[in-house]
C-alpha cells in the first residue's frame, strides 16, 4: 500500500517561499503521473500542478509562473516550488497521483500572511 507523506509547509509572509515534499513508500512514484493539490477552508480541494513519468509539467493559471512542480525518482519524492506566494495560496497541500489513486496523506499546511 503506498503512504505519502506531504512536509515542507509553515507559514510565511506574502511574496515569500517555500518547497514542499512528497515522499512516497510502498510503490515506486516514476510510473505513474504525479500531482499536487490544494483545499483552503471552504473549499473543494483542487490540483494546482502535475507532472508526468516522463517529466513534462503543467500547472493551473492561478499559479502559473510562480510554482513548479518536479520529481527526483531516486528518492522517491515528488517536490512544489512555491514562489511569490500570495494570500489567497493558504491552504492544506496535497500530492497524490493525478488520478488520485492512492490513500492521501495529512497534508502540509501553507499560511501566506503577514
Amino acid at each position: 500500500q503506498v503512504q505519502l507523506v506531504e512536509s515542507g509547509g509553515g507559514l510565511v509572509q506574502p511574496g515569500g517561499s517555500l518547497r514542499l515534499s512528497c515522499a512516497a513508500s510502498g510503490s515506486i512514484l516514476s510510473i505513474y503521473h504525479m500531482g499536487w493539490y490544494r483545499q483552503a477552508p471552504g473549499k473543494q480541494r483542487e490540483k494546482v500542478a502535475t507532472i508526468t513519468s516522463g517529466g513534462i509539467t503543467n500547472t493551473v493559471d492561478s499559479v502559473k509562473g510562480r510554482f513548479t512542480i518536479s520529481r527526483d525518482n531516486a528518492k522517491n519524492t515528488v517536490y512544489l516550488q512555491m514562489n511569490s506566494l500570495k494570500p489567497e495560496d493558504t491552504a492544506v497541500y496535497y500530492c497524490n497521483s493525478v488520478y488520485g489513486a492512492f490513500s492521501w496523506g495529512q497534508g502540509t499546511q501553507v499560511t501566506v500572511s503577514s
